[in-house]
């Protein structure tokens, strides 16, 4: 039968129930046809062509032309990108930045052209390393634009036209085939056998049945059986059905709508980053203020000599390095997390994963396969155990623990060898190897069938050929069931008859069952019910497969010849299985203090079955999506502490959970693949998409992309996470204590009345070469042991923990020490400024790349020797510290650049001493810590 020839619907004359307003699946706008407010999946079919001034031969051309011209076509508004200039402009808002560019332009009016053409560099530097790595801008809308299917067939003035979904408008008449895309969201008028794939929306595994009877008002999304929505595929049957949203009213721009209004997250690193710059810059300027008043008011300096002074001061207490390092640990980062399948898309996400508290995972093909399997086969009096996962014909099947080979399955087990057969034939699906992958063309649950027919030893290919089929009866929502008839085999019956469906349906058809000898016996009704329903508690999707005898040859078959009389053959129990390396990856999140939490659009006792599978713990009870609608914010916050389950979860509920979780001070990362992912993806601290079956969608709105769909590379992009952090902060109190001893040296300086150590311009070339280089190797620093054993580190927690500022106060004195001691011991041996100027400069350097060894070990010992040794990065970044330090003392056009002199080598040996007294000092010093306890 074509779509044509399906009979218009039967009028009928009730009306629409009261609207409650903003509510999904209800039109958001009027469009032409007076039909804001209406619950379309609460309405019968008559009354919501009645609302939408509608009729069953659809639309005129003259009024489908107004409603377009009214209401705009039916495709998602664009997102503007922001421009290049906008995104440049960007990286100058920091604080420290902006200080350094108001150093550096009063430094050149003054004259200082070379000072202020360092400093104007140092800052240029940062501006296009932040620049470069913002990356791609933000596409999500555009992506959920592309789902709208390009084409529509639809009714106007009574005949079929082929047109542009853009072109399509409420009240439009669709016609809808096996294998087409929706391009708007409709209400079934009529539908024989359909079958929707909802998942990208829903989250929901398999395909779901769709008829047009209204449904309850408060129906959820994944419950609209009446509904078909844009961008979901009909992947069986035919349906009749009209269009009763487009565009950005459709429930994919609805979610466009939230993903828009979703502002943009900041990490806990950013967070603390920025405090920690804001009083930072304060600190510098009250100083340099004072030092400026100090000099000139007191020791009545030159106004000029003391401003280059405050200046001084300013540029060597500010890390100018630190923005620099930041971005190349977290760029560090993403290489280390894509050689373990996880795609960093914004680079803050790196650090931010470190930190995570809770990860709110989508269960379908995140948690799980999205590969329905055949976990049971259940037969008269015995239970078979199927193994493996997925559509690979890989796994045993097992009966009282002994796995059955093929050849003993029709011995040891008839019945279910029968039942295989059946799963092979009443099948429209195939699965094939490619590249090393099973793949399913057709229905999720015949693909599980097929796979069992291949594990009892069955070559579906071939037994069709054998057995070729006579007649089909379709899958229909009336009779929930589909059989075949196929041409018998040997000297058996001439033709049989095998059928698949739903239990209830299939039991009432049976006569009879076959049992654990082959044999027909009398059908044990009760015995089977209990199994149905002990299969449905543990979360199962339950099909039964029977068969029927023909004696006589026969050519067709219709539903009176198996309305009863069948045999039953069996049950086969079908889930979508979680995957292996999930398991053991929710144990590890488990035991470094993470809690996971599993949000789908699934149905509540699936969702709990699987969740316990997982190891996320027993009896889980899931919460609903009308449980969460029936709550406000406070009370959510409430439920989301303990709650580990959520089910029939709309896009609202996802977002709100997260918001609620956040609420709380967790640090959430959501993962998902679909479309109904998306807001909450962009809303959580890092967003994870799934990088195979993943969504555009989801992948555009996801901080980070899992290149092979595995819930396993989270924890393992956790652990990389914690590294990055632990590098940082090794970085951290690397930096600070060498700009806290370069500014007490300035300080120091003016407040004796004496000639600076080191110059600006000197100072900058420390931080942005010596330094940097040094510090750069740190972000290579492997991960510790005990990295995924620590809880996740408190929300609050501040940058510089006790020990850190301790630390750096040590150091800075130990610096102030060092550096200001070689200039005045040069100085007293008669050296003139700039030579004294450069040994301090090199004793600097010198104390920096013997700090690093000290500070790639915060609390264990550095005299081992992996600690002497370092890495070949940093016995690399030493070597060139030590030739540029060598280019800086000796080389012309550097000493007339930084006014540096050569330095004799018993200045080079001295300068070396002052180094080793450094790292003697802090071993012992990390010694008494431990002696005490203060380092645990």
């Amino acid at each position: 039968m074509s779509l044509h020839e399906i009979d218009p619907v039967t009028r009928a004359s009730s009306a629409p129930p009261p609207a409650r307003e903003h509510e999904p699946g209800r039109a958001s706008r009027a469009s032409g046809s007076g039909a804001q407010g209406v619950a379309w999946h609460a309405a019968d079919a008559d009354a919501v062509l009645a609302a939408l001034q509608s009729g069953p031969h659809g639309l005129s051309q003259a009024e489908a032309a107004r409603r377009l011209a009214a209401n705009g076509p039916n495709r998602m508004p664009e997102a503007e990108a922001p421009s290049l200039l906008l995104r440049l402009a960007r990286q100058f808002n920091n604080l420290l930045l902006q200080i350094l560019m108001a150093s550096a332009l009063v430094t050149g009016l003054m004259g200082h052209w070379v000072d202020s053409a360092v400093i104007g560099a140092v800052v240029l530097l940062n501006a296009v390393i932040g620049f470069v790595q913002e990356g791609k801008a933000e596409k999500a809308l555009q992506a959920i634009r592309h789902l709208l299917s390009p084409h529509a067939v639809v009714l106007r003035d009574g005949r079929q036209h082929d047109v542009a979904a853009a072109d399509l408008v409420v009240g439009d008449i669709v016609l809808l085939a096996s294998g087409d895309s929706l391009p708007a969201d409709v209400r079934l008028l009529q539908a024989r056998g359909c079958r929707i794939d909802e998942s990208a929306l829903t989250g929901e595994s398999v395909p779901v049945d769709k008829a047009p009877e209204a449904v309850a008002d408060h129906a959820a999304i994944g419950d609209r059986q009446c509904m078909g929505y844009a961008g979901t595929l009909l992947t069986q049957g035919q349906a009749r059905a009209v269009v009763v949203a487009t565009g950005a009213d459709t429930e994919i721009g609805r979610i466009g709508r939230m993903l828009a209004a979703v502002e943009e997250g900041t990490t806990p690193l950013l967070q603390k980053m920025a405090v920690f710059s804001r009083q930072l810059t304060f600190v510098i300027l009250g100083v340099a203020v004072l030092l400026f008043t100090f000099g000139t008011l007191v020791r009545g300096l030159p106004v000029s000599d003391t401003f280059m002074a405050a200046v001084g001061l300013a540029v060597a207490a500010i890390p100018e390095g630190l923005p620099a390092i930041l971005t190349i640990t977290l760029a560090i980062g993403v290489q280390r997390m894509a050689r373990r399948h996880a795609v960093i898309r914004r680079l803050p996400a790196v650090e931010a994963l470190g930190s995570v508290t809770v990860i709110c995972s989508d269960k379908t093909g995140t948690l799980t396969r999205n590969e329905m399997t055949v976990q049971q086969v259940i037969c008269a009096g015995r239970t078979l155990e199927v193994e493996g996962a997925g559509y690979a014909p890989q796994g045993a099947i097992k009966l009282d623990g002994s796995a059955l080979d093929p050849a003993g399955l029709a011995e040891r087990a008839p019945a279910a060898a029968r039942l295989a057969v059946a799963a092979a034939l009443c099948n429209d699906a195939s699965v094939h190897e490619s590249e090393g992958r099973w793949l399913l063309a057709g229905d999720p649950t015949e693909g599980a069938l097929l796979t069992l027919a291949m594990k009892a030893g069955l070559n579906p290919a071939e037994l069709r050929i054998e057995r070729p089929r006579l007649e089909l009866i379709p899958f229909e929502s009336e009779y929930r069931y589909m059989a075949t008839l196929h041409a018998g085999a040997g000297p058996g019956p001439a033709a049989e008859a095998f059928v698949k469906g739903a239990p209830e349906r299939v039991l009432a058809m049976c006569a009879a069952q076959l049992g654990p000898q082959g044999r027909e016996e009398p059908l044990d009704l009760a015995w089977w019910q209990a199994q149905v329903e002990a299969q449905a508690r543990a979360g199962r999707r339950v099909l039964a497969l029977a068969w029927r005898a023909f004696p006589e040859a026969r050519r067709d078959i219709d539903h009176g010849d198996i309305a009863a009389g069948l045999t039953l053959l069996g049950l086969v129990a079908i889930i979508d299985p979680p995957r292996e390396e999930a398991v053991r990856a929710v144990a590890r999140c488990a035991e470094a203090g993470i809690r996971v939490v599993m949000i789908t659009g699934d149905h509540g006792v699936t969702a709990s079955a699987i969740a316990a599978q997982l190891g996320m713990g027993e009896n889980l009870q899931a919460v609903t999506g009308p449980e969460i609608e029936a709550v406000d914010d406070a009370a959510l916050r409430r439920v989301v502490a303990d709650t580990r389950v959520f089910a029939r979860a709309s896009p609202e509920h996802k977002l709100r959970l997260v918001r609620a979780l956040q609420a709380r001070g967790e640090v959430v990362a959501m993962t998902g693949d679909g479309v109904n992912d998306a807001p909450a993806l962009k809303q959580a601290d890092v967003g994870v998409a799934m990088g195979m079956k993943g969504t555009e969608a989801a992948k555009q709105a996801g901080a980070m992309v899992l290149a092979d769909d595995n819930f396993a590379s989270i924890a393992h992009a956790v652990e990389e996470g914690r590294t990055v952090y632990d590098n940082l902060k090794k970085t951290v109190s690397f930096l600070l204590p060498i700009n806290g001893g370069e500014s007490l040296t300035l300080l120091l300086a003016v407040l004796l009345g004496v000639a600076l150590p080191i110059l600006p311009a000197q100072v900058l070339w420390v931080n942005m070469v010596s330094s940097v280089a040094l510090a750069m190797v740190l972000a290579f620093e492997p991960t510790e042991a005990d990295v995924m054993r620590r809880p996740p580190r408190p929300s609050g927690e501040p940058l510089l923990s006790r020990f850190l500022v301790w630390r750096i106060v040590l150091v800075s004195a130990l610096f102030l020490a060092g550096v200001f001691g070689m200039y005045e011991w040069m100085v007293r041996q008669g050296a003139d400024v700039e030579a004294a100027r450069t040994a301090a400069v090199n004793t600097l350097v010198c104390m920096e790349v013997f700090y690093l060894f000290s500070v790639r070990y915060l609390k264990a010992r550095s005299f081992t020797l992996q600690g002497v040794r370092g890495t070949p990065r940093v016995l690399l970044a030493v070597a060139g510290v030590f030739a540029l330090q060598l280019l800086f003392t000796y080389a012309p056009f550097m000493q007339a650049l930084f006014h540096t002199e050569a330095l004799a080598p018993a200045v080079g040996l001295r300068i070396v001493a002052v180094g080793v007294a450094l790292l003697v000092a802090l071993e012992l010093e990390k010694a008494l810590l431990r002696r005490l306890g203060a380092l645990d």
